[in-house]
């Protein structure tokens, strides 16, 4: 299954989501450019619409005065992706890390359950094919993520964040997909924090701990074994990059595409980019994997091309240039 994400950087790179609070207000002010951004994305091949309820819940809402916008954002989005999703696409209804959960804190375990089951509900009322939890830290946080996910008797996609070498309450990534895994998630795996070329690792581990659908959802930059995070990633003049200086890290539409088919080699199930990604990356992926989307008719052909091709009317003006000026 390829998915693509991204949505929230893709949309503060055109101009219709602030940086730095990052809440997805544009699907009530400008829903026009989420719908866009939807059927592109589409075109270049997802098996998957998400709605753009990511940071969609009461504490990101209250650093921007809109909490009392939490269903009407919610809802809204959905119905975006669920008009979008017209050639059987998959619809996902879209949660993520809630910045209210503490471990063994029983009183914030209850706040975090709350958001939740605000969310899922919404996105169970609009008929969501399943709930795809992301960008968690805690595996505390994702059992309760996971729990109110099948509450509503709906399939559960669940992917932490690797920022760091371990979960925030201490367990080894693969060993906190397992307990996922073991305790109902149907595919587990993680998305953000790193790129291509450090997820592989951790995917492919995770292939050989756990027997169900695993995902990886990278985000779309160069990092390394000495900065693993694209959180960590300096600029060249030494600043760091993380998040508007990481054009110079950005991944071309190639380095997709042989992620794609790496992630799909190592039996990975659930494919995708997060943060940055673009239509293009998603199109070079789908065709990396063997399919042609309706973005296909506009794949490059530099046979067409005025100084590199081969066609022959292009050869033919060549000559005819070459022959009148030089």
């Amino acid at each position: 299954m390829l998915c693509a994400e991204g949505y929230v950087f893709e949309l503060e790179r055109r101009g219709y989501i602030q940086a730095g609070s990052y809440v997805p207000e544009v699907v009530l002010e400008r829903p026009e450019a989420v719908s866009q951004l939807h059927d592109e994305f589409v075109r270049a091949g997802t098996d998957v619409v998400v709605a753009l309820t990511y940071y969609a819940h009461r504490e990101k809402l209250k650093v921007i005065g809109r909490e009392n916008d939490l269903e009407a954002i919610n809802r809204k989005a959905l119905q975006l992706a669920r008009a979008a999703a017209q050639g059987g696409q998959l619809v996902a209804g879209n949660i993520c890390n809630t910045w209210a959960y503490q471990p063994n804190d029983d009183k914030a375990a209850a706040e975090v359950r709350r958001q939740y089951t605000e969310q899922v509900g919404w996105a169970a009322s609009e008929g969501v094919d399943f709930i795809l939890a992301e960008t968690i830290e805690y595996l505390g946080e994702a059992l309760i993520a996971l729990e109110v996910i099948k509450s509503f008797g709906l399939p559960a996609v669940i992917n932490f964040s690797p920022i760091y070498n371990k979960s925030k309450d201490g367990h080894n990534w693969t060993e906190a997909c397992r307990i996922l895994s073991q305790a109902g998630a149907d595919v587990v795996g993680y998305n953000c924090a790193r790129g291509p070329d450090t997820l592989l690792p951790l995917g492919r581990k995770l292939r050989e701990a756990v027997a169900g659908p695993i995902a990886l959802v990278p985000v779309p930059y160069h990092t390394t074994a000495a900065v693993p995070s694209f959180q960590f990633l300096k600029r060249h003049d030494g600043q760091s990059a993380y998040t508007l200086g990481l054009d110079e890290h950005y991944i071309d539409r190639q380095s997709a595409a042989e992620f794609a088919t790496a992630a799909r080699d190592s039996g990975v199930n659930f494919i995708g980019l997060c943060c940055g990604a673009g239509p293009h990356h998603i199109r070079s992926m789908a065709e990396a994997l063997g399919r042609t989307p309706p973005a296909s008719k506009y794949s490059a052909d530099f046979s067409q091309h005025g100084l590199l091709g081969t066609d022959a009317v292009v050869k033919d003006h060549e000559k005819q240039f070459l022959e009148q000026w030089c």
